[in-house]
C-alpha cells in the first residue's frame, strides 16, 4: 500500500532533520571550531575548501541550463553573480581567495589548485555531475544543506578570532557575507522543492537527495582530516 503524502510542514520538517548530518558536527569541523587545529590544517581546509566554492557557479549554471522556466533562473542566477561576482562585487570566490591571503596562502598556490586532495576533487566532481544530469529540481534540491549553513557561518565568526588570531580577521568576509544569502537561497530552494516533491516516493527521493549532499560535504572532510592529521 502506498503510503500517502506528508504535508508541506511535515516534509520540510523531514528535510530540516537531517541537519543531523551536517558537517558541523564532523570531529575535524568541530576540532576547528574549538581552535584545535593547527595552521597547517587550517590552511589545508582553506585550500581545498577553494575547489568547491570554485565550482558551485559551475554547478548553479548547469542547473540553469536545465531548467526551462524563466521565472526560476532569473533568481537562480543572482547565485552565480554572488559567486563570481560583478562589476562593483568582487564575489564569494575572491572573498576565499582573501581568507586564503589571511591565513598566509599564496593566491597564485590556491589558484592553482595544488593542494587539493584527490578525496576532496572527487566529492566536489560528484557534486557537479550530479547538478549536470539531474532533472533540475533534484539539483535544486540538493542545494538544501544551505538550510543548516548559515550557523556554521556564526560559529566560525565567533570563535576564529579568538583561536586563530593569527588570522587578519578581515579574511572572513566571506563568512559574514554568506549568513544572509544562505537565508534567501534557501527560501527558494525549498519553494521548489516543496512545490515539486509531492507525493511520498518523491518526497523519500527528495530526503535521498539531500544526504547525497550531506554526504558529499562530509566526504570532503573526511579527506582533508587524513590529509592533515
Amino acid at each position: 500500500m502506498t503510503s500517502p503524502p506528508w504535508s508541506r510542514t511535515e516534509f520540510e520538517a523531514q528535510l530540516r532533520a537531517r541537519g543531523a548530518g551536517y558537517h558541523i558536527h564532523h570531529p575535524f569541523n568541530v576540532r576547528m571550531n574549538s581552535g584545535q587545529l593547527s595552521a597547517e590544517q587550517v590552511r589545508g581546509w582553506v585550500a581545498n575548501r577553494f575547489y568547491y566554492q570554485v565550482n558551485i557557479p559551475q554547478k548553479d549554471g548547469a542547473i540553469i541550463a536545465n531548467c526551462p522556466d524563466r521565472e526560476t533562473r532569473r533568481k537562480w542566477v543572482r547565485r552565480i553573480l554572488d559567486h563570481d561576482g560583478w562589476d562593483g562585487n568582487e564575489g564569494g570566490i575572491e572573498a576565499w581567495v582573501r581568507l586564503g591571503a589571511a591565513a598566509g596562502i599564496d593566491p597564485a598556490a590556491l589558484w592553482s589548485q595544488r593542494l587539493v586532495v584527490p578525496g576532496v576533487r572527487f566529492a566536489v566532481d560528484a557534486y557537479v555531475n550530479f547538478a549536470r544530469r539531474a532533472p533540475w529540481q533534484e539539483a535544486v534540491c540538493s542545494s538544501l544543506t544551505e538550510m543548516f549553513a548559515p550557523q556554521i557561518h556564526k560559529d566560525r565568526l565567533a570563535n576564529w578570532p579568538a583561536h586563530y588570531g593569527w588570522i587578519d580577521p578581515e579574511g572572513l568576509q566571506y563568512f559574514r557575507s554568506r549568513i544572509s544569502l544562505a537565508e534567501r537561497d534557501v527560501e527558494h530552494g525549498l519553494q521548489v522543492t516543496l512545490d515539486h516533491f509531492t507525493t511520498r516516493a518523491q518526497q523519500e527521493r527528495a530526503l535521498d537527495i539531500l544526504q547525497f549532499k550531506l554526504d558529499v560535504l562530509w566526504a570532503m572532510l573526511d579527506a582533508i582530516d587524513r590529509a592533515y592529521p
